[in-house]
């Protein structure tokens, strides 16, 4: 086990010193920094045994993010610095329990009891155009890099925001190396259901069109390097607590078509109405296609019933999602809000998926192809959800929050049948 202990304190010392040399000079006026506590635990109770063999995983850690956002130096080229630091701590996590995404796992099989992790990027500005360089967060429907674990994930390319037009947000991006949600190195690729970003990286265009006018929309297009070239259009309506919400995805293999071939289209529909402290939300979705939509990064997937733990994006599957939302602060309790929701999907049937392909593979052991999915696969998924977060007082903006997931499969759709439970304690630190 190598000991990072030094390589930790000294990265919190810098989180810590942020705060401070952010008002040291003119040139961070505008400057934002943080530190947040983030404290897991997660626990996956699985009903079935998985191809790994074990029924349980069980991990709890502390971790530490910084983040430092620069301002912008005077004149018609502003250059600015993002930066981002990480320490985790396991608290609790043997052996046979590892393997949650929380901790790095080492050769014996057994969680890491640390790591850390820092990064950034340089960022240059001229009138409404932003271009940054470096290892970064992105938030895109066609690439977004997650937070659902202790560290955030992280890609390193380049990304141009402008909002030169009014009520337009172009962006542009290419990303070659990621840095995922358990891993101290930016040299490791994100991979999805069946492709992945080893044979190069994923550049994208798109355009946020009146996103804060009741009618707007986005429209982007990706491509995989020699995998898939991806399109995605949205449309949405937002008033007097109504939400209408479209999305659409198509998805075709291109170059040399590592995953396969690919075409696939993938949509859903949704509604939300709020009402006083309620509110309630249908979603449809429905992939058409003999392969899953695929995608690689963590939360590139803005469909509607891609959840907690399924994404309800098998070859030919459709899916209903119902949801209820209630905010407690109206019965006497601000800052504690609850939701639930239910997903089914079925019709699942991925036999048809190109052979030799990511989706289909060659199995030498049996001498036959091995989809990754059956035919008449179905599964649902129910998620219950309690936050709390302090109003005031010397806890202030401190948050709790308890998650319980339950997901069933049959074999056909080949998803684990587990129990989940989160429990995640953050709490912004102030220096």
């Amino acid at each position: 086990m190598i000991d990072r202990a030094p390589s930790r304190l000294t990265l919190l010392a810098l989180l810590c010193g942020l705060h401070t040399t952010a008002h040291a000079s003119g040139f961070f006026d505008d400057a934002k920094s943080q530190v947040l506590s983030r404290n897991f635990y997660l626990s996956n109770d699985y009903r079935s045994p998985t191809p790994s063999g074990k029924n349980y995983k069980q991990e709890w850690a502390q971790g530490f993010i910084g983040t430092f956002s620069s301002g912008f130096t005077e004149g018609s080229l502003g250059f600015g610095i993002d930066a981002h630091a990480f320490a985790g701590l396991k608290l609790d996590g043997g052996r046979g329990h590892s393997g949650t995404g929380l901790l790095p796992v080492d050769s014996n099989g057994r969680s890491e009891n640390d790591y850390s992790s820092a990064g950034g990027a340089l960022k240059l500005k001229a009138s409404r155009t932003t271009l940054a360089f470096g290892e970064m967060t992105v938030e895109t429907p066609v690439f977004d890099t997650s937070d659902k674990r202790l560290q955030p994930e992280y890609a390193t390319g380049f990304l141009l925001n402008s909002a030169e037009f009014d009520n337009v947000n172009l962006v542009a991006g290419h990303f070659t190396a990621f840095k995922n949600q358990d891993s101290s190195s930016g040299h490791g690729d994100f991979y999805g259901y069946g492709a992945n970003t080893e044979a190069g990286g994923i550049s994208f265009v798109g355009a946020d069109l009146f996103s804060d006018e009741p009618l707007g929309g986005a429209l982007y297009a990706s491509e995989l390097s020699d995998t898939w070239r991806q399109y995605y259009g949205n449309l949405h309506f937002k008033q007097s607590g109504l939400l209408l919400d479209a999305n659409l995805y198509h998805t075709r293999d291109t170059g040399r078509a590592l995953a396969g071939g690919i075409d696939n289209t993938a949509f859903s529909l949704s509604g939300k109405y709020a009402f006083g402290p309620h509110a309630v939300m249908l979603g449809w979705q429905r992939i058409n296609g003999d392969t899953p939509f695929d995608f690689v990064g963590g939360d590139s997937i803005y469909l509607a019933n891609s959840i907690k733990y399924a994404d309800f994006n098998g070859a030919n599957e459709r899916s209903w999602q119902a949801r209820y939302d209630l905010d407690l602060g109206a019965f006497g309790i601000p800052g504690l809000k609850f939701m639930t929701r239910y997903v089914t999907g079925s019709h699942i049937d991925g036999t048809h998926a190109p052979k030799g392909g990511a989706y289909n593979p060659f199995d030498a052991d049996s001498g036959q192809y091995q989809p990754q999915q059956g035919d008449g696969g179905k599964h649902w998924e129910r998620d219950i959800d309690l936050k709390y977060v302090v109003q005031s007082g010397a806890a202030k903006d401190l948050s709790l929050q308890l998650s319980h997931v339950t997901h069933r499969a049959n074999e056909a759709q080949a998803g684990d049948d587990i129990d989940r439970i989160y429990v995640v304690i953050e709490y912004p630190l102030g220096f």
